[in-house]
C-alpha cells in the first residue's frame, strides 16, 4: 500500500480589525475632553496634522490631494467647514503704565476715581485648601515635639477624603519607631483639630469626638452613640429609652443633637472640583419640529499640512524614505480625520433616532418616557446595538426638559393594569413624588407604595419598588420617619 500526499486547498473567511478600524471605534467611546485629549495628542505626534484657525478659500498655487494619494489612502473624508477666528487678536497690555498708576497697597482695598472698589487679591485665587492641607496647618501650630510631629505627620498623610483614618495604630508605631502610647496621644490630639471628628478609625469614634467639644457636653447622647447605635441607625427610640431607663422624650432629643453631627467631616474641603457638563448634542424645538445640532465648539477641527502636501506632489525634491515617512503619517492623519467624521455623523443618527422614540418625553416631560432598547434604534438606524452602545456611552443630550445622558432615554418597560407600558425611569419619578409628599411622621413602607401604584393602575413588586428606591437612595421607612 503505498501512501500519497495531496494538497487540498481550503477557503477560510475571517474577520480581521485593523489598527484603523480599531481607533474609529475607539473613538466612538470616548467622551468629549477625552476626544480633545486624543486630537491634541495626534497633532503633536503626527506633523501632518493641524488645525484650521479660520475660513480660508484654497491658496493659489496649492495643490488638492492627487487621485493618487486617494488611491494610496483609501477615501478621502469630507469637507469639514472651517472654524472661523477672532480677528488679529488683542493689543499687547501696557504693563508699565499700569504699574505705575495702580498705587496698589497690600492688605488695603483701593477705590478707583469712578467710585468702584478693586477686587480683593483673595479673590484671584484658584487653589483650594485640602483637608491636608488644613489638617498640617494646624499640626504646625501645635506644640508637638519632633517626634510627635512626625506621628501626626503619618496620621494626617493616611486620611481618606471623609477625613477617617485608614492605617491601624500598629502600622503607625512600625513605620515611625514610635512607642504605641505616643501615637495614641498625637492621635487624641489630632481628633481635636477642625473639623471636629477628623481622623476617626470609625463612625462611633467621629461622633463621640464631636460630642466630646460639645459645651455642655451630653451624656445620654454619648452613651447612645457609644452603646446603642445600632439601635439609633433604625430610629428604634422605644428600645433605646428602655435599655437605658430614661423616658422617650429625652431619647428624641439626644437623637435630634445626634443627627446634627457630621459623619463625614473631611467632606467639607470638597476634593476634586466638580466639573460641569457640555452637551456633545443640542435639541431644540423649532416651529413645531426639534432640530438637532452638534456641539462642535472646542474640539479642533484638522487639516493636512499644505506643506507635506507638496512634498508628496513632487514640488520639492524629497528622498524615499522622507515620502515613505509622509505617506504613512499622510494615511493615518486622513484615516483620523474621516473617523472623527463618522463619530459626529453616527452621534448625530443615533440622536435623531432617539428623539423620534422620545418625543413625547420632550414635549410633556418624564411621566410620558417610553420604555426602549438598544435594539429599537439599532434597527431604525441600521447599525449593530454596540455602535448604538458605544455611542450613547458618556454623551450628553440638552433638552427642552434638561441635560440627560443619553442612556437615560434607554429603559425597560412596566405594563400597568390597563395594558399600557410605562418607562422604569417614569415609575421611578412617581415613586419620588409619592414619597416627597408623605407624612414624615408616617412615611409609607415599601409595600404601601405597592398599593398606592397599583391604585394607578401600576403592577409592580415589592422587591421593585425596594430597589428603585435604594438607586435613587432614599431611605427606608424606619430611617425617613421624623424625629418627634
Amino acid at each position: 500500500m503505498v501512501l500519497e500526499l495531496r494538497l487540498a486547498p481550503k477557503l477560510v473567511q475571517q474577520l480581521v480589525i485593523t489598527p484603523q478600524l480599531q481607533q474609529a471605534i475607539r473613538l466612538l467611546q470616548l467622551t468629549r475632553l477625552e476626544l480633545v485629549d486624543m486630537i491634541s495628542q495626534e497633532m503633536k505626534e503626527n506633523p501632518l496634522l493641524e488645525e484650521e484657525e479660520e475660513e480660508r478659500e484654497l491658496a493659489e498655487g496649492e495643490p488638492p490631494v492627487t487621485e493618487q494619494e486617494e488611491r494610496e489612502t483609501s477615501a478621502e473624508p469630507e469637507h469639514t467647514p472651517e472654524v472661523k477666528g477672532n480677528g488679529e487678536g488683542a493689543d499687547e497690555f501696557d504693563w508699565e503704565n499700569y504699574l505705575e498708576n495702580s498705587n496698589l497697597i497690600p492688605f488695603q482695598r483701593q477705590s478707583s476715581p469712578d467710585g468702584d472698589e478693586r477686587p480683593s487679591f483673595e479673590n484671584f485665587l484658584t487653589k483650594r485648601t485640602t483637608l491636608t492641607d488644613h489638617l498640617h496647618w494646624q499640626l504646625q501650630l501645635s506644640h508637638f515635639t519632633e517626634e510627635e510631629h512626625e506621628v501626626g505627620t503619618w496620621i494626617i498623610g493616611n486620611l481618606d477624603e471623609d477625613g477617617y483614618l485608614k492605617i491601624s495604630l500598629e502600622d503607625v508605631c512600625s513605620e515611625t519607631n514610635l512607642p504605641m502610647e505616643m501615637v495614641e496621644r498625637v492621635l487624641r490630639k489630632i481628633q481635636q483639630f477642625d473639623p471636629a471628628g477628623v481622623a476617626a478609625r470609625d463612625l462611633k469614634e467621629c461622633l463621640l469626638a464631636q460630642l466630646e467639644q460639645m459645651s455642655p457636653r451630653d451624656s445620654l447622647a454619648e452613651k447612645i452613640v457609644s452603646e446603642h447605635l445600632s439601635l439609633l441607625k433604625n430610629r428604634n427610640y422605644p428600645a433605646i429609652a428602655k435599655r437605658i431607663g430614661v423616658s422617650l422624650d429625652r431619647v428624641n432629643r439626644a437623637a435630634s443633637l445626634i443627627s446634627k453631627l457630621d459623619p463625614k467631616p473631611g467632606k467639607a474641603f470638597g476634593g476634586e472640583v466638580i466639573q460641569g457638563i457640555i452637551p456633545d448634542v443640542y435639541v431644540y424645538k423649532l416651529e413645531g419640529d426639534y432640530v438637532i445640532s452638534l456641539n462642535d465648539d472646542g474640539v479642533p477641527r484638522l487639516k493636512i499640512n499644505s506643506l507635506y502636501r507638496n512634498i508628496l506632489n513632487g514640488s520639492r525634491l524629497a528622498m524615499e524614505g522622507d515620502r515613505k515617512y509622509i505617506q504613512e503619517k499622510l494615511r493615518s492623519a486622513l484615516w483620523l480625520i474621516r473617523s472623527i467624521h463618522q463619530r459626529q455623523r453616527t452621534i448625530y443618527k443615533v440622536t435623531k433616532s432617539i428623539v423620534k422614540f422620545q418625543r413625547e418625553f420632550l414635549d410633556k416631560g418624564i411621566q410620558s418616557l417610553k420604555p426602549l432598547v438598544l435594539r429599537d434604534v439599532a434597527e431604525d438606524i441600521q447599525m449593530h446595538e454596540s455602535t448604538i452602545s458605544r455611542v450613547t456611552h458618556n454623551k450628553y443630550v440638552h433638552t427642552p426638559q434638561g441635560i440627560y445622558e443619553l442612556k437615560y432615554f434607554f429603559n425597560a418597560g412596566i405594563t400597568s393594569t390597563q395594558g399600557e407600558t410605562m418607562a422604569s425611569e417614569s415609575v421611578k419619578s412617581l415613586v419620588r413624588e409619592i414619597i416627597a409628599k408623605e407624612d414624615p411622621k408616617k412615611p409609607y413602607s415599601d409595600e404601601k407604595l405597592v398599593q398606592i401604584l397599583q391604585r394607578m393602575h401600576i403592577h409592580i413588586a415589592r422587591r421593585t419598588v425596594s430597589k428603585y428606591r435604594e438607586m435613587m437612595k432614599i431611605l427606608s421607612s424606619n430611617e425617613r420617619r421624623k424625629i418627634v
